[in-house]
C-alpha cells in the first residue's frame, strides 16, 4: 500500500510541478506514476480497491487543475506568472482607406507581377495588378482594397 501511495504523491506532485517546468516532460511522467497506482492497487487488492485507487486519482487530478487553473492566478505568484501585457502596434501598416483609394490613378512603382508597388497621391502602396502583369511606370487605376495591398488594373487606352 505504501507503493501505491507514494505513486500518487509522486505523481500529483510531478503534475502540479508541470506549471513551474513547461515541456510535457513532468505531466507525462506524473500522470504515467499515477496510472501505475492504479494498476498496482488493481493487481494487488483486487477491482473493490482499485476502483478506489482510479477514483482518488481522479481526484487528485481535478483538485490539481482546480488549484493550478483557479486558485493559483489569483494568488500572488500566479499573477507575476500571467503575461497580461498586450500590444497596441502592428506589424503591418495600415492598409489604404478604400474610400479614398478607389477610383484613383496609380503609377507602378515596381514591376507587377503580379504584386509590386505603386504610388497614389503621392504615397507608396503594396498593389496587386489583376491582369497579372504591369510594367513599371504604367497608369494603373485602384479597383479596390484587399487586406494590406490595393487591387489595381491597367487603363485602357481607346
Amino acid at each position: 500500500m505504501t507503493v501505491i501511495v507514494l505513486l500518487f504523491i509522486v505523481g500529483t506532485l510531478l503534475l502540479a510541478g508541470e506549471i513551474l517546468l513547461p515541456g510535457g516532460i513532468a505531466g507525462t511522467i506524473g500522470g504515467a506514476a499515477l496510472l501505475a497506482g492504479c494498476w498496482l492497487a488493481f493487481s494487488t487488492y483486487g477491482s473493490s480497491i482499485g476502483t478506489v485507487a482510479t477514483l482518488a486519482a481522479c481526484a487528485l487530478v481535478a483538485l490539481t487543475l482546480y488549484l493550478e487553473l483557479v486558485w493559483l492566478p489569483r494568488t500572488k505568484m500566479g499573477r507575476t506568472m500571467v503575461v497580461e501585457a498586450t500590444i497596441d502596434s502592428r506589424s503591418q501598416p495600415p492598409p489604404a482607406d478604400a474610400a479614398m483609394v478607389v477610383g484613383q490613378p496609380a503609377v507602378a512603382l515596381t514591376t507587377l507581377a503580379p504584386s509590386g508597388y505603386v504610388s497614389v497621391g503621392g504615397k507608396q502602396y503594396e498593389a496587386y495588378c489583376r491582369s497579372g502583369h504591369a510594367a513599371r511606370g504604367a497608369n494603373l487605376s485602384v479597383v479596390g482594397v484587399d487586406n494590406f495591398q490595393l487591387i489595381v488594373s491597367e487603363i485602357k487606352n481607346s
